[in-house]
Protein backbone atom coordinates (compact mmCIF):
# COMPACT_ATOMS: atom_id res chain seq x y z
CA UNK A 1 0.00 0.00 0.00
CA UNK A 2 1.36 3.44 -0.93
CA UNK A 3 2.12 5.83 1.91
CA UNK A 4 -0.71 8.32 2.46
CA UNK A 5 -0.66 11.86 3.77
CA UNK A 6 -2.35 12.23 7.13
CA UNK A 7 -4.17 15.47 6.25
CA UNK A 8 -7.76 16.71 5.89
CA UNK A 9 -7.25 17.16 2.13
CA UNK A 10 -6.12 13.55 1.82
CA UNK A 11 -9.12 12.43 3.88
CA UNK A 12 -11.45 14.29 1.49
CA UNK A 13 -9.63 12.77 -1.51
CA UNK A 14 -9.94 9.22 -0.09
CA UNK A 15 -13.66 9.69 0.69
CA UNK A 16 -14.33 10.91 -2.85
CA UNK A 17 -12.40 7.96 -4.31
CA UNK A 18 -14.37 5.50 -2.15
CA UNK A 19 -17.66 7.10 -3.23
CA UNK A 20 -16.57 6.83 -6.88
CA UNK A 21 -15.61 3.13 -6.55
CA UNK A 22 -18.87 2.24 -4.78
CA UNK A 23 -20.91 4.14 -7.37
CA UNK A 24 -19.11 2.53 -10.33
CA UNK A 25 -19.17 -1.05 -8.99
CA UNK A 26 -22.91 -1.73 -9.73
CA UNK A 27 -22.32 -0.54 -13.33
CA UNK A 28 -19.55 -3.12 -13.72
CA UNK A 29 -21.73 -5.82 -12.12
CA UNK A 30 -24.55 -4.99 -14.55
CA UNK A 31 -22.13 -5.10 -17.48
CA UNK A 32 -20.87 -8.51 -16.31
CA UNK A 33 -24.46 -9.82 -16.11
CA UNK A 34 -25.25 -8.50 -19.61
CA UNK A 35 -22.08 -9.99 -21.10
CA UNK A 36 -22.70 -13.42 -19.52
CA UNK A 37 -26.31 -13.39 -20.83
CA UNK A 38 -25.24 -12.33 -24.35
CA UNK A 39 -22.46 -14.94 -24.52
CA UNK A 40 -24.94 -17.63 -23.47
CA UNK A 41 -27.46 -16.41 -26.06
CA UNK A 42 -24.88 -16.41 -28.88
CA UNK A 43 -23.66 -19.87 -27.83
CA UNK A 44 -27.25 -21.15 -28.04
CA UNK A 45 -27.62 -19.60 -31.50
CA UNK A 46 -24.43 -21.33 -32.68
CA UNK A 47 -25.62 -24.68 -31.27
CA UNK A 48 -29.00 -24.28 -33.02
CA UNK A 49 -27.41 -23.39 -36.39
CA UNK A 50 -25.01 -26.34 -36.11
CA UNK A 51 -27.92 -28.69 -35.36
CA UNK A 52 -29.84 -27.24 -38.33
CA UNK A 53 -26.82 -27.76 -40.62
CA UNK A 54 -26.44 -31.35 -39.42
CA UNK A 55 -30.13 -32.12 -40.12
CA UNK A 56 -29.91 -30.32 -43.45
CA UNK A 57 -26.81 -32.30 -44.53
CA UNK A 58 -28.44 -35.64 -43.63
CA UNK A 59 -31.54 -34.74 -45.66
CA UNK A 60 -29.37 -33.44 -48.53
CA UNK A 61 -27.25 -36.59 -48.74
CA UNK A 62 -30.39 -38.75 -48.84
CA UNK A 63 -31.81 -36.48 -51.56
CA UNK A 64 -28.60 -36.44 -53.65
CA UNK A 65 -28.33 -40.26 -53.41
CA UNK A 66 -31.58 -40.53 -55.39
CA UNK A 67 -29.84 -38.96 -58.41
CA UNK A 68 -27.09 -40.93 -60.12
CA UNK A 69 -25.23 -37.99 -61.72
CA UNK A 70 -21.79 -37.11 -60.34
CA UNK A 71 -21.74 -33.30 -60.47
CA UNK A 72 -19.42 -30.97 -58.58
CA UNK A 73 -21.97 -28.36 -57.50
CA UNK A 74 -19.33 -26.26 -55.73
CA UNK A 75 -17.61 -25.61 -59.07
CA UNK A 76 -20.75 -23.83 -60.32
CA UNK A 77 -20.44 -20.87 -57.93
CA UNK A 78 -17.96 -19.20 -55.57
CA UNK A 79 -18.03 -16.84 -52.58
CA UNK A 80 -17.52 -13.26 -53.73
CA UNK A 81 -17.86 -11.49 -50.38
CA UNK A 82 -19.18 -11.93 -46.84
CA UNK A 83 -21.08 -8.76 -45.87
CA UNK A 84 -21.12 -7.70 -42.22
CA UNK A 85 -22.19 -4.58 -40.35
CA UNK A 86 -21.25 -2.99 -37.03
CA UNK A 87 -23.32 -3.63 -33.93
CA UNK A 88 -23.14 -3.04 -30.21
CA UNK A 89 -23.67 -5.35 -27.26
CA UNK A 90 -23.38 -3.99 -23.70
CA UNK A 91 -21.38 -1.06 -25.05
CA UNK A 92 -19.00 -3.30 -27.01
CA UNK A 93 -18.56 -2.90 -30.77
CA UNK A 94 -19.12 -6.19 -32.59
CA UNK A 95 -19.35 -7.50 -36.13
CA UNK A 96 -22.82 -8.66 -37.28
CA UNK A 97 -23.46 -11.09 -40.13
CA UNK A 98 -25.61 -9.71 -42.96
CA UNK A 99 -25.24 -11.96 -46.02
CA UNK A 100 -22.91 -13.79 -48.38
CA UNK A 101 -22.58 -12.56 -51.96
CA UNK A 102 -21.96 -15.40 -54.41
CA UNK A 103 -20.51 -15.33 -57.90
CA UNK A 104 -22.30 -17.78 -60.20
CA UNK A 105 -20.44 -19.60 -62.94
CA UNK A 106 -22.16 -20.03 -66.33
CA UNK A 107 -23.31 -23.55 -67.16
CA UNK A 108 -25.43 -25.22 -69.83
CA UNK A 109 -29.00 -25.52 -68.55
CA UNK A 110 -29.74 -28.22 -71.15
CA UNK A 111 -26.85 -30.48 -70.15
CA UNK A 112 -27.27 -30.12 -66.40
CA UNK A 113 -30.01 -32.14 -64.65
CA UNK A 114 -33.02 -30.24 -63.27
CA UNK A 115 -32.05 -30.77 -59.62
CA UNK A 116 -28.77 -28.79 -59.97
CA UNK A 117 -30.46 -25.40 -59.36
CA UNK A 118 -31.98 -26.70 -56.12
CA UNK A 119 -28.62 -28.23 -55.19
CA UNK A 120 -26.83 -24.90 -55.70
CA UNK A 121 -29.45 -23.08 -53.59
CA UNK A 122 -29.05 -25.70 -50.85
CA UNK A 123 -25.25 -25.41 -50.85
CA UNK A 124 -25.43 -21.61 -50.72
CA UNK A 125 -27.78 -21.80 -47.75
CA UNK A 126 -25.34 -24.08 -45.90
CA UNK A 127 -22.38 -21.80 -46.67
CA UNK A 128 -24.36 -18.79 -45.36
CA UNK A 129 -25.15 -20.62 -42.15
CA UNK A 130 -21.48 -21.57 -41.66
CA UNK A 131 -20.43 -17.95 -42.31
CA UNK A 132 -23.02 -16.86 -39.72
CA UNK A 133 -21.44 -19.23 -37.19
CA UNK A 134 -17.97 -17.77 -37.87
CA UNK A 135 -19.23 -14.24 -37.17
CA UNK A 136 -21.09 -15.36 -34.03
CA UNK A 137 -17.91 -17.04 -32.77
CA UNK A 138 -16.00 -13.79 -33.38
CA UNK A 139 -18.64 -11.99 -31.32
CA UNK A 140 -18.20 -14.49 -28.49
CA UNK A 141 -14.43 -14.04 -28.56
CA UNK A 142 -14.76 -10.24 -28.27
CA UNK A 143 -17.40 -10.49 -25.51
CA UNK A 144 -15.43 -13.10 -23.54
CA UNK A 145 -12.37 -10.85 -23.57
CA UNK A 146 -14.51 -7.92 -22.39
CA UNK A 147 -16.01 -10.15 -19.68
CA UNK A 148 -12.52 -11.13 -18.50
CA UNK A 149 -11.49 -7.45 -18.23
CA UNK A 150 -14.77 -6.54 -16.48
CA UNK A 151 -14.34 -9.32 -13.90
CA UNK A 152 -10.76 -8.13 -13.28
CA UNK A 153 -12.05 -4.59 -12.65
CA UNK A 154 -14.77 -5.84 -10.29
CA UNK A 155 -12.18 -7.82 -8.33
CA UNK A 156 -9.85 -4.81 -8.27
CA UNK A 157 -12.60 -2.59 -6.85
CA UNK A 158 -14.04 -5.15 -4.40
CA UNK A 159 -10.79 -6.68 -3.14
CA UNK A 160 -8.28 -3.84 -3.47
CA UNK A 161 -9.52 -0.29 -4.10
CA UNK A 162 -12.58 -0.16 -1.80
CA UNK A 163 -10.90 -1.91 1.20
CA UNK A 164 -7.76 0.22 0.64
CA UNK A 165 -9.71 3.49 0.64
CA UNK A 166 -11.70 2.47 3.74
CA UNK A 167 -8.48 1.58 5.57
CA UNK A 168 -6.84 4.88 4.52
CA UNK A 169 -9.88 6.83 5.75
CA UNK A 170 -9.76 4.95 9.08
CA UNK A 171 -6.02 5.67 9.54
CA UNK A 172 -6.36 9.37 8.66
CA UNK A 173 -9.41 9.80 10.92
CA UNK A 174 -7.57 8.19 13.85
CA UNK A 175 -4.56 10.42 13.26
CA UNK A 176 -6.62 13.61 12.93
CA UNK A 177 -8.65 12.60 16.01
CA UNK A 178 -5.43 12.13 18.00
CA UNK A 179 -4.18 15.51 16.72
CA UNK A 180 -7.38 17.23 17.89
CA UNK A 181 -7.12 15.56 21.28
CA UNK A 182 -3.47 16.67 21.58
CA UNK A 183 -4.44 20.24 20.64
CA UNK A 184 -7.16 20.28 23.31
CA UNK A 185 -4.74 18.90 25.93
CA UNK A 186 -2.03 21.42 24.94
CA UNK A 187 -4.62 24.18 25.03
CA UNK A 188 -5.71 23.21 28.54
CA UNK A 189 -2.10 23.01 29.73
CA UNK A 190 -1.32 26.47 28.29
CA UNK A 191 -4.48 27.90 29.84
CA UNK A 192 -3.56 26.38 33.20
CA UNK A 193 -0.04 27.87 32.99
CA UNK A 194 -1.38 31.32 32.13
CA UNK A 195 -3.88 31.09 34.98
CA UNK A 196 -1.12 30.07 37.40
CA UNK A 197 1.07 33.02 36.28
CA UNK A 198 -1.84 35.39 36.85
CA UNK A 199 -2.41 33.96 40.33
CA UNK A 200 1.32 34.31 41.19
CA UNK A 201 1.34 37.88 39.91
CA UNK A 202 -1.64 38.78 42.10
CA UNK A 203 -0.16 37.10 45.17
Amino acid sequence: MAKIRLTKNELKKQKEALKRYIRYLPTLELKKTQLVAEIRLISQQVDKIRADIERFEKALFQWVAVFGEEIDILSLFSIDEIITSNGNIAGIDIEIFDKVIFKDEAYDFYQMPLWVDSGIAACKEEIEQKARIQILEKQMKVLREELRVTIQRINLFEKVKIPESRENIRIIQIYLGDERTSEVVRGKISKAKIQKKKELALA
